[in-house]
């Protein structure tokens, strides 16, 4: 893919545990040389890169991640569903192997902590198990260092791994905290159990931490585990459209069926499709008829009745009845690849309030590791040196509470989800920054034709003037042949029901927000708006009037009026509900149309707009977005992304109405699929509510480690007694990132009300 010029990729980096992660590989692409952006998402574990390939080669991307210690692939779906539910499986009976080898080695430890006085755990312990309260010390402790090394090995070795990764790169991570942690917390034990006089020398007590070390490392990767199933979660929407587009298709060659994969056929290919089987690909019908579940589209399961010459999208589920239909559109051309594009690229992007969350985890692991060092330093001065072990767990406690990762999954964790589910309900969003600037919004501006009214206008009334009537049909549709604009079809279709064959037009050319002009048969044709008429020079008389809620195309043949052709169009199923919504969410609804102001009246008769603004062209809607945006108000434009583009990039959150088939062309911030007036009312409530969660998880995400840190430190200690083990911050830690994973999950569960 271009982007201005330049090479836009998505790398898979695998590797990434935390926030302090994504910002290393981030930085390193940034600092290539002949990269000019880069986008690191810790969810989906991909990168986002645009750069210059005459300046930077791909093999050089690939070493700037190598060289910051993680490893690269060329695409973000390297990973199967196997691989990944391996890697769960592997993360789960780690997890368990930590926590109970922490559990048998705090047993184990127990005869060791008694000092001759036993507590009610000890005694009921002892009437359990009580051949352990016989076992020499000695034996004990090397059996506790055995169990503990073993689990440091097999569970946490991949943690140690990446941590001395990001050591040798002089990066800092998750891992350098918890690998500090717990390696200072097993070296202190090992030597108190090697050699306990010289602790008894100096003063100290020989205080060991194996379990400390196991349960620290076995909750680690419990919120590994409880992360990777809660991310597989929030990409099980992405994961379901990719699977909607089937492997194989039914190719008709030399009269006979041949089963083909999907990746091998052409355009123009004849396919035929079964009952209850999924359309392959793009095409139209020639043959059969049937229903056809588009929700991919719409958002809705309700069947949609398809017959000869009408389209098929790929991905769709047939019905009833066998199809014969023609391919158009193939792999990233067709409706569902273009789709599937604009959601990676979607969930690659970075919101604005990501900003935040990136400032914070660049300094976030030193910070936390001065922090550690600090807390011990005043705890060995405060509890004289005898006090040095509980300085040292709570140094420890410090380092393995704090949790970057909720910081780094606060944001993408949300937007995934809401990417995802959108696309279920129709919606294609842009990006992170798309979302929250259509959250802030306050006002909705609306194109009438396609938008509010069905845009598919019949003609009602052909008046002509000084020449016959079917001369005058046949001049529109010569020009208007040329014209994808709604009320072209109209005169086309009237044309074609009255026998009235359109001849040819020369130099045929679009005013935009006007209409056409052409020459026919050696005449000089002109047809459009009154405002088109003036710019020609050709005076209306009165009797080229229209009736209320006619919308009229004037025609004028070497340059004198002949006759208007007198359109109606009709208000969508459901607009009226879908503002009446929008107001009541306490947004100002306006609707602006290049058609006259009888027509935008009529509309306004049905629907409850606040404001109507008639007559208007394409700068006249561009200006008005400009005098509502100077007014202080936040602009939302809903058009058809072709004749609003310059509104639509204009407006501070732009939606577009992707009926098409050419869904990479709109303008805008997102995509309504079916261009249904229920769907800005889902956009915008689904905005909101994804702003909102992103807000509790970043808020949760900063007062954990604010508050969290400083309990770890043992601030709440001179006044209630209370200090975190080790273990407790490890399993808190845990938390952190786990619930920031559930709360964005509550996205999926969405439905516009």
């Amino acid at each position: 893919m271009k982007t201005n010029g330049a090479q836009a990729i998505t790398l898979g980096v695998q590797g990434m545990t935390c926030a302090a992660c994504q910002a290393h590989v981030e930085r390193a692409l940034r600092e290539t040389e002949g990269v000019t952006s880069a986008s690191v998402n810790l969810m989906t574990h991909s990168a986002r890169v645009v750069y210059e390939p005459e300046v930077a080669r791909l093999e050089s991307l690939f070493d700037a991640v190598r060289e910051a210690g993680y490893e690269v692939s060329l695409t973000a779906s390297a990973e199967t569903e196997e691989d990944r539910d391996k890697q769960e499986r592997r993360l789960k009976w780690k997890a368990i192997a930590a926590l109970v080898g922490g559990a048998v080695v705090m047993v184990l430890s127990m005869p060791l902590g008694m000092a001759g006085h036993p507590g009610a755990v000890d005694r009921t312990a002892m009437q359990i198990v009580p051949g352990l309260f016989h076992l020499p010390v000695l034996a004990l402790e090397y059996g506790m260092l055995l169990i503990t090394l073993a689990g440091m090995v097999w569970a946490g070795g991949a943690i140690y791994q990446r941590a001395w990764q990001a050591a040798r790169h002089r990066a800092t991570n998750m891992n350098t905290l918890v690998a500090l942690g717990t390696g200072a917390a097993f070296l202190y034990s090992v030597a108190a159990t090697v050699a306990p006089g010289f602790f008894a020398g100096h003063g100290l007590r020989a205080d060991i931490y194996y379990d400390s070390v196991l349960l620290i490392l076995g909750f680690l990767l419990l919120g590994n585990w409880l992360d990777a199933r809660a991310k597989r979660r929030t990409l099980d929407a992405l994961h379901g459209f990719a699977a909607l587009q089937p492997q194989t298709a039914r190719v008709l060659r030399d009269g006979t069926e041949t089963e083909v994969p999907v990746a091998a056929l052409a355009p123009g290919e004849l396919l035929v499709v079964r009952p209850g089987e999924r359309i392959p690909v793009d095409g139209v019908i020639v043959a059969g008829a049937s229903s056809v579940d588009e929700s991919l589209i719409t958002g809705e399961s309700a069947p949609v009745p398809r017959a000869v010459g009408e389209r098929l999208i790929g991905g769709s589920l047939n019905y009833e009845g066998a199809l014969e239909y023609r391919a158009t559109s193939i792999g990233a051309d067709s409706v569902l690849g273009q789709m599937l594009r604009l959601m990676e690229e979607a969930q690659s992007s970075k919101a604005p309030m990501q900003q935040l969350a990136d400032r914070v985890s660049a300094v976030f692991v030193p910070v936390v590791l001065v922090l550690s060092a600090l807390t011990f330093v005043v705890w060995t001065i405060a509890a004289h040196p005898s006090g040095a072990g509980r300085a040292f767990a709570i140094a420890v406690a410090v380092l393995v509470i704090a949790c970057p990762c909720a910081m780094g999954l606060a944001v993408p964790a949300a937007l995934t989800v809401t990417i995802g589910r959108a696309a279920q309900l129709g919606i294609l969003f842009k990006g992170g920054e798309s979302v929250e600037r259509l959250a802030r919004v306050d006002t909705i501006v609306l194109d009438k034709t396609g938008t509010i009214t069905e845009g598919r206008p019949a003609i009602t009334a052909v008046r002509p003037n000084g020449v016959e009537e079917r001369d005058l049909i046949a001049l529109a549709a010569s020009l208007e042949q040329r014209s994808e604009h709604p009320l072209a079809r109209a005169v086309l279709d009237y044309a074609w029901h009255h026998g009235i064959e359109a001849a040819p037009a020369v130099d045929a050319r679009s005013v935009p927000g006007k209409g056409l002009l052409g020459t026919v048969q050696g005449k000089h044709v002109a047809a459009g708006n009154s405002t088109l008429m003036a710019d020609q020079g050709v005076p209306l008389p009165e009797s080229a009037i229209t009736r209320a809620g006619e919308t009229a195309l004037y025609i004028a043949v070497d340059g004198r009026y002949a006759g208007l052709l007198a359109a109606r169009d009709q208000a969508r199923h459901g607009a009226s509900d879908a503002i009446a919504s929008l107001r009541r969410a306490g947004m100002r609804t306006i609707m602006l149309t290049g058609d006259n102001r009888a027509a935008a009246e009529e509309v306004h008769r049905t629907v409850p707009l606040d404001e109507i603004y008639a007559g208007l062209s394409p700068q006249g809607k561009l200006d008005k977005i400009r005098e509502l945006q100077q007014q202080g108000r936040r602009v939302a434009m809903v058009g058809d992304g072709i004749n609003d583009a310059a509104a639509l990039a204009q407006a501070d959150a732009g939606l577009a109405v992707g009926t098409g088939t050419d869904l990479a062309r709109e303008a805008g911030d997102a995509i309504l699929l079916s261009g249904e007036p229920a769907q800005i009312v889902a956009a915008l409530a689904i905005a909101r509510q994804t702003l909102r969660i992103m807000r509790q998880n970043l808020g949760w995400a900063l007062a954990y480690n604010v508050i969290g840190i400083p309990i770890a430190a043992g601030v709440l200690y001179p006044a209630t007694g209370i200090l975190l083990s080790p273990a407790v911050a490890a399993a808190a830690m845990a938390l952190s990132s786990v619930s920031v994973l559930a709360n964005s999950l509550r996205l999926k569960r969405f439905a516009p009300r």
